[in-house]
């Protein structure tokens, strides 16, 4: 099949590409070798779409993702001049997969790569900024793809996801207070969040080494360090009350190696804060 000059892919080639797409990013995740120019010969086949085409429209899934707070295959740089109905297909593919979301942590752990090395802890780094990170693509079609779908909902509402970030900091705030001779409050360290419900304001109660109290509230993403994220209004009170000792941390690249940086009051400093519901009582 001859492929037309610069004709548009249909829903049923987007969505062709979009699963072999998946498959490929499932095996990545898992660290299971795979060949990318054996699924693209494939495609083509399939479809009938030259080489180039095939490599560029995978760029575009990835630009895609990134916009949907998703991890994407390394080997394919994000493009950002996708259509939208390429944004289209890749959600009737995760309408069609409901539970990878909540899978994805889970093939890390099933390829042990979940928990923290012995001895050593989470990489945290500094926030990100317009100066020290540039988006992988065109803020406005970063935009266009969260107008469409809410990736800060996606990972609020993944409660997997969730309670493996909080484990995650668990495992790093004892290694940071043992290897800093604090092994008396290294048994202090409390997961609130589990053991009391979620209603403290913040998550894991911990410490640093002097002895000063850490109340962590962790926000998990797969996606990106600037994937948007919810917070409460409890959440936001509790920070403005307990300024000297809340922190906001936020784990990101969580599918693959987790990264995370720290936020602390006032949050309106570093963050746009949105409202995006209100509690409605009848008159």
């Amino acid at each position: 099949m001859a492929e037309a000059p610069s004709s548009p892919w249909s829903d049923a080639e987007n969505d062709l590409l979009v699963a072999c797409y998946f498959e490929m990013l499932r095996a990545e995740l898992i660290g299971q070798r795979y060949n990318k120019a054996a699924f693209r010969k494939r495609i083509e086949a399939e479809i009938g779409r030259s080489k180039g085409s095939v490599e560029f429209k995978n760029q575009n899934v990835s630009a895609v993702l990134v916009g949907m707070g998703q991890p994407w295959i390394d080997g394919y740089k994000p493009a950002s001049q996708f259509q939208g109905s390429l944004v289209d297909a890749v959600m009737r593919w995760f309408d069609a997969h409901p539970d990878w979301d909540a899978s994805v942590h889970t093939l890390r752990r099933d390829a042990q790569r979940s928990g923290l090395a012995e001895g050593h802890t989470l990489w945290i780094g500094p926030a990100p900024t317009h100066r020290n990170t540039a988006p992988p693509i065109d803020p406005e079609r970063l935009r266009l793809v969260a107008g469409r779908c809410n990736a800060a909902e996606r990972d609020a509402r993944n409660r997997a996801l969730g309670e493996a970030g909080e484990r995650l900091v668990m495992e790093h705030e004892e290694t940071a207070l043992r290897q800093g001779g604090r092994f008396d409050l290294a048994r202090q360290i409390r997961w609130v969040s589990k053991q009391d419900g979620d209603g403290a304001g913040y998550d894991i109660a911990s410490f640093e080494v002097s002895g000063t109290a850490r109340l962590i509230e962790v926000k998990t993403t797969n996606g990106w360090e600037r994937t948007p994220f919810h917070i409460t209004a409890n959440e936001l009170a509790k920070a403005e009350a307990e300024r000297d000792s809340w922190v906001l941390l936020r784990l990101w690249n969580f599918a693959r190696e987790p990264k995370a940086f720290e936020l602390r009051p006032p949050l309106d400093a570093h963050v746009e804060l949105t409202p995006t519901s209100f509690l409605a009582a009848l008159a």
